[in-house]
């Protein structure tokens, strides 16, 4: 009996003992933590031989940002930023996920991976209230890079206030090595107010049916990929990106100027890729892998071609190539003339139609102006208003424009075409009407007049309102 004994608690001890063997072992794979990044960043390339048990650790979070230069929106995030983080994991991999929702949220989230195979991309299994976490788990069966985004009810506010971010699965062999891999996804937002109007922003829903945002944006932000956030490389660099597209409702035409793409993976499928290929589409919800060669240095202006969501609506950015000119490649200009086409563009606004706005103070416009001046006039003038030689007149220490206020504001308002002369230098170019509103007018003018070493002053509603009107 003793022996009997003896032999049923060497067996319960052999069953304890394969229950406390480590998850690792006794399926045969080594379990990792997930290294997640924050866009553009990528997370490295998986360095690993055979599959592996991945943790994924999540946080969704509700928080005020920058949504374009004095313009706040209270953001819904995954992991505290717009896109949420990227993830990497392997073909063949099991993944588990663990979602946690910060007890400040006001509102539930769950997670959809286009990469899961399972009801709901995982969004069941992952419904997770302020305060609360949920785990779930998941094979990575197919390869490629897939969206993820919140989807508990409304869907699309959720997606629409900056809950998405990307997964790539990687083949099993991993991909081509490249010298640069960079993160990018577009979304759109629907605030209340009109693009570039200062302050905290609602979301609003009429505008989000009718599929009309004042904001198409790169990683989250006007200006996310420009100034001290350009993309940077060198000449002969590999570059490969992993774009993303939120929507939540339009489809993007992705594009980067000065660039073919030597690969395209469309949708984010890793079997078949397009070869020299000038602009790809992105479906709302889905993704595509683009590898290009950086040939010849410079700045290559990366955006949606329909082209206004670009230089007014904020989806674009910048990659710049850093040494030595290719000149068999690209030469640069080699000749300048003048070309004097017949006719000339200009634009008006009948009085009776301008927009009539309360005055700000003089804080307020050079504020308003900065805004005004960076998605309307930047474009030609450059972001110090140094301007571009032989083609757009500079706005910096400008004699022409501190000489005579009201020839700038009637400028301003009707355009201008003929030769000028600014700081000794001849131009000889063409500025349309840019079809603004008294206010802001006033705004931009005084921007620029207190800007980049010009006389300072301000330009006020009345003096706007006696030029339009030709007195």
């Amino acid at each position: 009996m003793k022996s009997q004994n003896k032999r049923s608690v060497g067996i319960a001890i052999a069953l304890v003992g394969i229950m406390l063997v480590p998850a690792t072992i006794a399926c045969g794979k080594k379990t990792e933590k997930a290294v997640l990044a924050h866009a553009p960043n990528v997370p490295p390339q998986l360095n690993r031989s055979g599959n592996a048990k991945v943790i994924i650790e999540l946080e969704t979070k509700e928080l005020k940002g920058r949504l374009a230069d004095g313009v706040e929106y209270t953001f819904w995030t995954f992991g505290g930023t717009v896109p949420g983080p990227m993830m990497r994991v392997r073909e063949g991999d099991d993944v588990e996920f663990k979602l946690s929702n910060h007890p400040t949220s006001k509102m539930p989230h769950n997670i959809d991976l286009h990469a899961v195979t399972g009801p709901g991309g995982g969004a069941a299994a992952s419904l997770t209230s302020p305060g609360h976490s949920s785990t779930f788990s998941f094979k990575a069966l197919n390869p490629g890079l897939f969206i993820y985004h919140c989807a508990t009810a409304p869907v699309g506010m959720h997606i629409g206030n900056g809950m998405y971010g990307l997964i790539l699965v990687e083949p099993k062999g991993g991909l081509p090595s490249v010298d640069k891999e960079f993160y990018l996804l577009q979304s759109e937002f629907y605030t209340s107010g009109k693009n570039g109007q200062a302050g905290l922003q609602a979301f609003d829903m009429n505008k989000a049916l009718d599929e009309k945002p004042e904001y198409v944006v790169f990683n989250g932000s006007v200006g996310a990929l420009i100034g001290d956030k350009t993309l940077k490389t060198k000449v002969g660099d590999k570059v490969r990106f992993f774009v993303g597209n939120a929507g939540p409702n339009l489809v993007s035409s992705f594009h980067v100027i000065g660039e073919i793409f030597d690969n395209v993976y469309s949708e984010g499928g890793s079997e078949r890729n397009q070869k020299n290929v000038q602009t790809t589409l992105i479906p709302a919800g889905g993704a595509a892998i683009v590898e290009f060669k950086m040939e010849v240095p410079g700045s290559h202006v990366i955006v949606d071609h329909s082209i206004f969501r670009a230089f007014n609506k904020g989806a674009l950015g910048l990659i710049v190539a850093e040494g030595e000119p290719n000149l068999a490649v690209y030469s640069g200009k080699q000749l300048d003339t003048v070309y004097l086409p017949e006719g000339g563009a200009t634009q008006t606004i009948p009085a009776d139609q301008a927009q009539k706005q309360m005055p700000k103070t003089k804080e307020e416009r050079l504020v308003a102006g900065k805004r005004i001046f960076a998605s309307v006039c930047q474009a030609c003038h450059m972001s110090e208003g140094q301007g571009v030689p032989q083609a757009f007149p500079p706005l910096a220490q400008s004699d022409f424009l501190n000489a005579d206020k009201n020839r700038a504001i009637k400028i301003v308002l009707d355009g201008k075409s003929g030769p000028i002369t600014v700081n000794g230098k001849k131009f000889d170019s063409v500025m349309p009407a840019l079809g603004l509103s008294d206010d802001d007018v006033a705004s931009v003018l005084t921007f620029v007049l207190n800007s980049w070493g010009n006389k300072g002053g301000e330009v006020t509603l009345a003096e706007v309102a006696s030029q339009r009107s030709g007195h």
